[in-house]
């Protein structure tokens, strides 16, 4: 719980400090929230946890993939892709699952999620309406994820009878 006390509030912090360095925050920061909302689950022996904030990342991003590529918007730099910013739907999936686990922690995961989304927009890669849609996307796969009983890829099974155990991947919608 201290570590990801900690780890929250450092990326937090870092993040307003770093304003001017978007280039960090929407490239290794991003990567290193997304592996600490993965992580730090598993640091506190709550695989579940880890599991569940896997699965809502997984489906939130092809979601997001399969709804750029269906847009085709233009980014505001020239690129293509742009709605909904996937950098967007990745970091708010990861706040949501991560801030229900610990709900004392939930401004700063909403803070580093928040700070990735404005960086998109700094370097123009995105304008508000796709970052907020991603944002969107995140929350609501989230949330959708923890109400239901299982994953809705990833569940894991356990058969002690010959004592096996592993993942199951599924795909039903």
């Amino acid at each position: 719980m201290k570590v990801a006390i900690s780890f929250s509030i450092c990326f937090a912090l870092c993040g307003s400090a770093l304003a001017e360095k978007t280039n960090f925050i929407s490239g290794a920061g991003t990567y290193l929230y997304l592996a600490a909302g993965l992580g730090l689950p598993l640091l506190e022996k709550q695989n579940d946890h880890a599991l569940r904030t896997l699965d809502s990342l997984v489906v939130s991003a092809a979601f997001a993939e399969i709804t750029s590529h269906l847009t085709n918007k233009q980014r505001p730099d020239g690129g293509r892709y742009s709605f909904p910013s996937e950098h967007a739907t990745a970091a708010f999936s990861v706040a949501t699952m991560a801030s229900s686990f610990h709900p004392d922690q939930a401004i700063f995961w909403y803070a580093g999620a928040a700070a990735i989304g404005q960086s998109r927009v700094q370097l123009k890669r995105h304008n508000w309406a796709d970052v907020i849609a991603g944002a969107g996307l995140g929350y609501t796969t989230s949330r959708w994820e923890l109400g239901t009983s299982r994953g809705f890829l990833i569940s894991p099974w356990i058969q002690p009878s010959n004592k096996s155990f592993g993942l199951s991947v599924q795909g039903k919608f």
